[in-house]
C-alpha cells in the first residue's frame, strides 16, 4: 500500500470517527436533554460535534450576561477601572466642608459598603471631619447594587451607619474589638458654591477582568445596568452581532445586559460563538475563560455545587442561566480535552422547570466528560475580597 493510499485511509478512519462521535452525541442530546431543546457542541476546529435546534432562539436567562462581558472588555479593556471622585462643595477649613459632598459616578457596579468606609477613611486622613451639607451625585452611581436612593444611602455609610462586619472585612485585626468605623458628619444645610469643587479623593474600582469574574459566578443581575458602560445595550447587542455568522445575527436579541427582559433571544450556536469570541478577546490580553466565567465546584457561585463528581470538578468553565417565570434554563460553557483541544457547548432549556432543566443540562455534561479525554482548567480561585483590589487615593494638595 503506498504512503498516499495509507494517508487516505487515515484521513477516511479519522472521518468515520467523528461521525460516530457526532452521532453518539446526537443521541445523548436526544436522551438526555429532550429532542425539543436546544442543544449545540463544537470543537476548537469548527468541527460541529452535535446540533439540535441549534438555529431556534429562545430566552437564554443570564447567559445573556457572556454578550455583554464580551462588550465590556472590548470597549474598555480587561484593566479598566471605575472611578468614583469625591469632592468639596464648598471650602475646607478646620475640618468643615462648608458646603456639599459633591460625588462623581462612572458607574462602578461594585461599590459597597466596605468601599465606602475606604473612602470614609481616605476623607478623615485628608482633613475632613464634617460636611455642612449632603452628599450629591453627579453621574451615574451605584450603591450596594442599586442606584435608586444611592446619594443618601452612601452619605449614611459614611456617616457611620455600615454593618460591624463591613469595618471588620476592612480591618480584620479588629475582630475582637478596637477603633471604630472612620465617620463624616452630615449637616444637611444648603450650601451656595462659590467656587469649583475641590477634588479629595478618587476611588478606583478593581480592574474589570475580575469584577466581571465576581459578578458572573454570582449571576448579578446588576449587568443590566452595567451594560450602560459599553455603550448602552444596543451597543453591546450590535458587537455581539458582529461576532457571529451573517446568517446567525437573528439569533441574537437582547433587551438587556442581564437576562430579565422577555425580549432576549440566543440560539445555542449563537450562544458558543459568543463564548469563542470572548475567548478570542481574552487572549488578546493574555487571558483564558476561566477568568471571567465561574469554574464549576470550584467557584462560589451558581456551579458551586454542579458537576462536582470525580473527574468533573474543575473541568467545566460556563455560565448559567435561570428565569422560572419565563421558562428559561440554560448552561453554556467549555473543558478542556486532548482530542479536540476547547470543546464548547450550549443546552438551552425552555418550557422545562429549573431542576429538571438542571439535571438534563448536568447529565448531558457528564456524557461530554465521559466521551472525551478531558483535563482540568489550570485554575486557582482567588479568595481576595473584591474591595481589597480596589484603590483609593487622596488628590494632590487633598
Amino acid at each position: 500500500m503506498t504512503m498516499r493510499s495509507l494517508l487516505a485511509c487515515a484521513g477516511c478512519a479519522l472521518l468515520v470517527a467523528s461521525r460516530a462521535m457526532g452521532a453518539d452525541l446526537a443521541d445523548d442530546a436526544r436522551r438526555l436533554v429532550g429532542a425539543d431543546q436546544g442543544v449545540y457542541v463544537e470543537a476548537e476546529d469548527g468541527t460541529v460535534l452535535a446540533a439540535q435546534a441549534a438555529e431556534k432562539a429562545v430566552h437564554p436567562a443570564s447567559v445573556s450576561k457572556v454578550p455583554t462581558t464580551l462588550a465590556l472588555l472590548r470597549t474598555l479593556g480587561a484593566d479598566h477601572r471605575f472611578e468614583t471622585r469625591f469632592s468639596a462643595g464648598g471650602a475646607l477649613a478646620g475640618g468643615v466642608v462648608d458646603g456639599d459632598l459633591v460625588v462623581e459616578g462612572s458607574g462602578d457596579p461594585f461599590f459597597v459598603d466596605e468601599n465606602a468606609l475606604l473612602v470614609a477613611h481616605a476623607l478623615r486622613e485628608a482633613g475632613v471631619r464634617r460636611v455642612a451639607g449632603d452628599v450629591v451625585v453627579r453621574g451615574p452611581l451605584l450603591f450596594d447594587w442599586e442606584t435608586a436612593g444611592a446619594a443618601g444611602r452612601l452619605e449614611r455609610a459614611l456617616a457611620g451607619g455600615t454593618p460591624a462586619s463591613a469595618w471588620q472585612a476592612v480591618r480584620p485585626e479588629l475582630r475582637g474589638g478596637g477603633e471604630h468605623a472612620p465617620r463624616i458628619e452630615f449637616g444637611g444645610a444648603a450650601h451656595a458654591r462659590s467656587a469649583p469643587a475641590q477634588l479629595l479623593v478618587v476611588h478606583r474600582s478593581e480592574p474589570l477582568l475580575t469584577l466581571v469574574k465576581a459578578l458572573n459566578g454570582f449571576s448579578n443581575n446588576i449587568f443590566a445596568k452595567f451594560a450602560a458602560a459599553a455603550g448602552g445595550i444596543g451597543t453591546v447587542e450590535s458587537i455581539a452581532r458582529a461576532s457571529v455568522p451573517a446568517a446567525w445575527k437573528s439569533e441574537i436579541v437582547l433587551g438587556d445586559g442581564a437576562g430579565e427582559n422577555p425580549r432576549n433571544r440566543l440560539s445555542p450556536r449563537a450562544a458558543v460563538a459568543l463564548l469563542r469570541a470572548l475567548s478570542a478577546e481574552l487572549a488578546k490580553s493574555g487571558h483564558a475563560l476561566d477568568d471571567v466565567l465561574p469554574v464549576a465546584g470550584v467557584d462560589e457561585g451558581t456551579l458551586r455545587n454542579r458537576l462536582t463528581g470525580a473527574g468533573e470538578a474543575g473541568r467545566v468553565v460556563g455560565k448559567t442561566g435561570t428565569y422560572a417565570d419565563y421558562g428559561a434554563s440554560a448552561l453554556a460553557g467549555v473543558i478542556r480535552t486532548r482530542e479536540h483541544g476547547l470543546v464548547y457547548f450550549a443546552v438551552l432549556n425552555h418550557g422545562v422547570p429549573v431542576e429538571p432543566a438542571r439535571k438534563r443540562q448536568d447529565a448531558f455534561v457528564r456524557a461530554l466528560l465521559a466521551r472525551f479525554d478531558t483535563q482540568p482548567w489550570d485554575y486557582v480561585r482567588d479568595p481576595v475580597p473584591a474591595f481589597t483590589r480596589a484603590r483609593v487615593e487622596r488628590a494632590p494638595g487633598g
